[in-house]
C-alpha cells in the first residue's frame, strides 16, 4: 500500500521540450521532486474533441515521494498550456535504497 513514503514517478507530456525544462527546474527547486528526466521527440496518438490527434511531444519523468503529488498537480495548475495535461503518478515497485533515501531527502517539505 502507498504511503507518503512511497517513490512515484509522475509523468507529464507537453509539445515544448524547453517548457518542460523549465517546469521541471522550477519544481526541483521548491523540492517537490528529487529529478525529472526529459524525453524528446514522443509521438502521441489520441482522441481529442471528438478526433484522432497525431502531435510529437515530450516526456518528463518526475521522481518523488507520493505526498507531493498534490503539491505538484496544485503547480501544474496554473503553469501548464494544456487545458488537460497528462499527469499520472506511477508507483515505484522497488527502488535501490540509496536512491529511494535520497528521493525522500530531497522531497521533504521544508
Amino acid at each position: 500500500m502507498a504511503d507518503a513514503e512511497t517513490v512515484v514517478d509522475v509523468s507529464i507530456t507537453a509539445s515544448d521540450p524547453e517548457f518542460l525544462a523549465g517546469l521541471v527546474r522550477e519544481l526541483v527547486e521548491a523540492g517537490y521532486v528529487a529529478c525529472g528526466n526529459i524525453v524528446p521527440g514522443i509521438r502521441s496518438i489520441y482522441r481529442w474533441d471528438g478526433a484522432v490527434q497525431d502531435d510529437r511531444e515530450s516526456l518528463a519523468i518526475l521522481h518523488t515521494r507520493r505526498s507531493r503529488v498534490d503539491d505538484i498537480l496544485a503547480f501544474l495548475k496554473d503553469k501548464h498550456p494544456d487545458e488537460t495535461p497528462q499527469v499520472i503518478a506511477t508507483e515505484a515497485v522497488q527502488t535501490h535504497p540509496g536512491y529511494r533515501d535520497w528521493v525522500l531527502d530531497s522531497t521533504r517539505p521544508r
